[in-house]
């Protein structure tokens, strides 16, 4: 039970035991082995005439006297932990050291801790399924295994005497002690779990009621409603929202100084302005306020990153020193991101309403409030399930709407960019439809290949929303980009009902009055070929009972990676 407080209130070995990696797997042998040299030297010794000596540490032990100790148990929590390798390298520790420090005597405890340690791991691994660990009742029957297997070899080497003294308190202290080792660690790990499920519920929805005043972008207005928001519903004592030189709202505690319109004064704001990474203060002089009374004493700032650049702070404050808890920097982190996403968002519209080009104008528009809505409902639901796969969802949505607002401008976009846009796309939506659809690339040209923006996810967006109505599993989008002389040729084909003829002879020409689409996207995207590169690319399509294929012919062009692919 120590040993599981111990390690459960360790962040490093949390971290640890969620992912096995070779690294991991490491880490947690060396702890594991530390522990099951404690367990040998903390044991309780038996005299060759039966007496029991109970010394605070045992630092050596008579050929002829044996060990009752909790060496077992720790094997056994760490196969149950870490797997069979982990756990037969801990046995072979353990075992090693119980013979060297016993006078290299009863060699045959070397192997028998080998042999626990991997039989538990294996069995453990086995019975688990789909959990971090297996139930309590298999715990329970895989500790009991463990113990018998070390019964019958001390049985073999040294008789009934020794088995009727020891086996019913180290059955019981072994079995018991390794089913309240993990069941701490399953309750510590599952309280930490809801906390993150309700840190990312706070995060939505604050975000849900924060959206609409960042439309506009980041001024004293909006940011007045955000922070007051932002405070109506947390614990701070106050909340403030900056851009790159001046204070735009600041409600709570030291509101009388820290003025809308005037320049940023603390030092910690500037810092964080100046290298665009979170900063905490624990007490007044970290937070560098120059005004001599200011109440606030601890503060965590983030920045707003557009484009990954620092336009401005969201600051959240205390009016006493204390550290920061997990809690509330995940909640400031989290709000930080959403914030910059919608900033994004906002500054995105104010620059749309500002370009002449209608094909341009009328592509900023394609990022769907349904989609975003049903996104967020989407990630809110995960929340009961699963919450690393909401967080892997809340990723691919920001990977989303950050690619849409980056290249949303451009007019022309390198593959490896459109390619990811469709990954966080297609993405999201398997994780609304699990299993309803499958993206297969044939892709022959280079990733730095110049395509126009978006194409690509129109034509898998559209497959999506239309091509398998009414058929769960089964359907697939091959998306094919092949060379061909001068030309860049591109299709994506489903193998979905096919559409209608009527609405064919419409589609990518003009608007098509339907209750379930407008077409809007596919007639965007139409005329920016034919705008960008001539008739010769303008949108061909074919379909039939077997599915639907969009064609076009770009030239052949290339552009720059992104400095994270070289």
């Amino acid at each position: 039970m120590i040993l599981a407080f111990l390690l459960v209130n360790m962040r490093f070995f949390r971290n640890l035991i969620e992912k096995r990696t070779l690294k991991s797997q490491i880490w947690l042998f060396v702890i594991f082995s530390l522990f099951v040299v404690v367990a040998n030297l903390t044991g309780v010794e038996i005299s060759s005439s039966k007496e029991i000596v109970t010394p605070l540490i045992i630092t050596g032990l008579p050929q002829t006297d044996s060990i009752a100790n909790t060496r077992i148990l720790v094997i056994t929590t760490a196969s149950l932990t870490a797997g069979p390798y982990v756990g037969m390298l801990v046995g072979l520790v353990g075992g090693l050291h119980r013979v060297i420090f016993g006078g290299f005597s009863d060699y045959f405890y070397i192997f028998s801790s080998v042999l626990i340690g991997y039989l538990i791991g294996v069995l453990g691994d086995r019975v688990k399924k789909n959990n971090l660990y297996p139930s309590t009742f298999w715990v329970a029957v895989l500790s009991l295994l463990a113990e018998l297997i070390q019964m019958i070899f001390i049985f073999a080497f040294h008789g009934f005497g020794l088995i009727k003294l020891i086996f019913v308190p180290m059955i019981l202290l072994n079995t018991v002690g390794s089913c309240l080792f993990i069941e701490i660690l399953k309750t510590y790990l599952s309280n930490e779990r809801q906390l993150r499920a309700v840190q990312t519920k706070d995060v939505l929805e604050l975000a849900n009621k924060t959206l609409p005043y960042f439309r506009h972008g980041l001024d004293s207005d909006s940011a007045e409603h955000v922070c007051k928001i932002i405070k109506k519903y947390t614990k701070f004592d106050a909340v403030g929202l900056t851009d790159r030189v001046n204070v735009l709202a600041h409600v709570g505690a030291g509101q009388d100084h820290h003025i809308a319109g005037e320049a940023v004064i603390t030092d910690l704001s500037k810092t964080v302005i100046a290298t665009g990474k979170e900063k905490v203060a624990h007490n007044k002089s970290e937070i560098g306020c120059p005004h001599q009374d200011c109440p606030l004493t601890s503060a965590i700032v983030c920045p707003l990153q557009v484009n990954n650049k620092t336009v401005g702070t969201l600051k959240l404050y205390f009016c006493e020193e204390r550290e920061m808890t997990v809690v509330e920097e995940n909640l400031v982190q989290g709000l930080a991101m959403i914030f910059s996403g919608q900033l994004a968002i906002g500054i995105t519209e104010q620059q749309t309403s500002l370009l002449n080009e209608a094909e341009i104008r009328a592509l900023q528009v394609q990022i769907n409030p349904h989609f975003f809505f049903n996104a967020i409902n989407t990630i809110i639901a995960l929340m009961r399930v699963d919450v690393n796969k909401a967080h892997d969802a809340l990723m691919e949505l920001s990977t989303f709407f950050r690619s849409s607002l980056k290249n949303g401008q451009a007019k022309e976009i390198t593959l490896e960019q459109e390619k990811q846009h469709v990954d966080a796309y297609t993405g999201i939506e398997s994780l609304r439809f699990p299993d309803k659809f499958t993206v297969n690339y044939q892709i022959s040209v280079p990733e730095n290949t110049m395509l126009p923006s978006f194409c690509l996810q129109i034509f898998v967006e559209n497959a999506i929303r239309h091509a398998f109505k009414g058929r769960k599993t089964g359907n697939t989008i091959v998306v094919s980009l092949a060379a061909s002389g001068d030309n860049l040729e591109i299709a994506v084909s489903d193998n979905g009902i096919g559409i209608d003829s009527k609405i064919l002879k419409q589609l990518g020409k003009e608007q098509i009055n339907e209750t379930k689409g407008s077409g809007l996207a596919l007639y965007n995207l139409n005329q920016r070929l034919i705008g960008l590169y001539g008739t010769s690319s303008e949108l061909k399509i074919s379909t039939g009972a077997n599915g639907t294929t969009f064609k076009t012919k770009i030239p052949l062009k290339y552009g720059k990676l992104s400095v994270n692919q070289g």
